[in-house]
C-alpha cells in the first residue's frame, strides 16, 4: 500500500527484526533516551508489525498491533516526521485490527502526541502515567 511517497508493508519480528529494531533504537533509545531494558519485550514475537519505507526503500518507520488490540511502538525517524508516515502506519494498523475483528484498539500515547491520535478519533483517559520516563495517557478507538 502506497501512501504519498511511502510504502507501508506488513512485517514480522522473525523476518524483519533488524529493521524493526533499527527504527525503534533510533527513536526510543537514542532520541528519547528510553532505557533499552524497557524497549524490548515479549509482545514483539506475537504482534503484527508494519514497516514504512521511503521512495529509496530506506526503512523510516515502524509500529505494531499486539494480540490484545494495543497499538504500540509507533515510531518514525526524525527526518521523515510531518510527512504522513505515522498517519499511514496508524491507518494500516487500525485496518488490520478491524480485519481481525477487534471492536476497539487502544494505545499509550505520549502526551505531546495526543493530538495526533485524536485526529483519527482516539479518545483519551484523563489519567497521566509515566512509561519509559515520559508522560502518557491511554487512548481508545472504537472500530
Amino acid at each position: 500500500m502506497l501512501h504519498k511517497a511511502f510504502l507501508i508493508q506488513s512485517a514480522s519480528w522473525q523476518a524483519d527484526r533488524a529493521r524493526l529494531e533499527f527504527v525503534r533504537r533510533q527513536v526510543f533509545i537514542i532520541e528519547q533516551k528510553m532505557p533499552e531494558s524497557e524497549e524490548w519485550d515479549d509482545a514483539d514475537e506475537n504482534s503484527s508489525h508494519v514497516l514504512a519505507f521511503s521512495e529509496k526503500r530506506d526503512v523510516v518507520g515502524t509500529g505494531r498491533l499486539e494480540p490484545t488490540g494495543k497499538i504500540a511502538r509507533l515510531a518514525v525517524l526524525g527526518e521523515y516526521r510531518g510527512q504522513g508516515v505515522g498517519s499511514a502506519m496508524l491507518i494500516r494498523l487500525v485496518e488490520e485490527a478491524r480485519q481481525r475483528g477487534f471492536g476497539q484498539v487502544y494505545l499509550h500515547a505520549q502526551t505531546h502526541a495526543l493530538n495526533f491520535y485524536k485526529k483519527f478519533g482516539f479518545v483519551s483517559d484523563e489519567e497521566i502515567f509515566a512509561e519509559g520516563g515520559r508522560p502518557h495517557v491511554v487512548a481508545r478507538l472504537d472500530l
